[in-house]
């Protein structure tokens, strides 16, 4: 899911969708602003939620050589931080969010949390990503956030009430999606499948399973 979140903010910053289509019709002609796109070295990336996904997409972002800024339920240990900002709110962590990857759980206090009023505290022409959850994202706000500019660009893996996707989402080209693609890689469902198996081995040799839920 880390990998999937950097290529959501390359695809998103640098118009992935439009130049795939251009590329298609065989149609374009190089000029000097054809496509401009957002570059990601050396601006801030703000995270929202640093578990383990957040924290390994900033330590790829690193290698962007990234501002990293973070809001968390708590703040965490500097060894963990890594040199990274604490935001204690969501205002702050906006402020200073040119870029935005949206990492944190789906709960009632995250569902519709990136709405108009949070959209308004980012700088203007920010690159929101989302690879949690669809919910947590206001969609009607952040469409008409699209359409005004404040929002450059937007690139999804995750959607409310997904495989559907808001129509009105469609119709707009500053945007780049994906069909929830955040574990689907070879290594990571074999790692997903070895998991549950040792969860059951667990259970049945009356050992306490690693992911018990209750």
């Amino acid at each position: 899911t880390a990998d999937i979140s950097i290529l959501l903010l390359l695809g998103a910053s640098r118009r992935a969708y439009e130049g795939r289509k251009f590329a298609e019709e065989q149609s374009w002609t190089w000029k000097t602003d054809f496509l401009l796109g957002k570059q990601m070295s050396n601006r801030k990336l703000g995270i929202l939620g640093m578990g383990r996904i957040g924290r390994a997409v900033a330590k790829r972002a690193r290698g962007f050589g990234m501002e990293i800024h973070y809001h968390n339920r708590t703040k965490l240990a500097s060894n963990l931080e890594e040199g990274a900002i604490y935001h204690d709110n969501i205002k702050s962590l906006f402020n200073n969010s040119e870029f935005l990857s949206i990492n944190c759980p789906a709960t009632k206090e995250t569902t519709n949390l990136v709405n108009e009023q949070s959209i308004n505290y980012l700088p203007d022409g920010a690159v929101v990503t989302n690879a949690a959850r669809g919910d947590i994202i206001d969609d009607n706000a952040m469409i008409k956030a699209m359409k005004s500019g404040k929002v450059f660009a937007l690139g999804l893996d995750v959607y409310n009430g997904e495989p559907k996707i808001n129509p009105e989402y469609l119709k707009l080209n500053n945007l780049f999606l994906l069909p929830h693609l955040g574990s689907a890689t070879v290594k990571t469902r074999i790692d997903m499948g070895n998991r549950a198996i040792d969860n059951l081995e667990n259970f049945f040799n009356n050992k306490k399973p690693k992911d018990q839920v209750n």
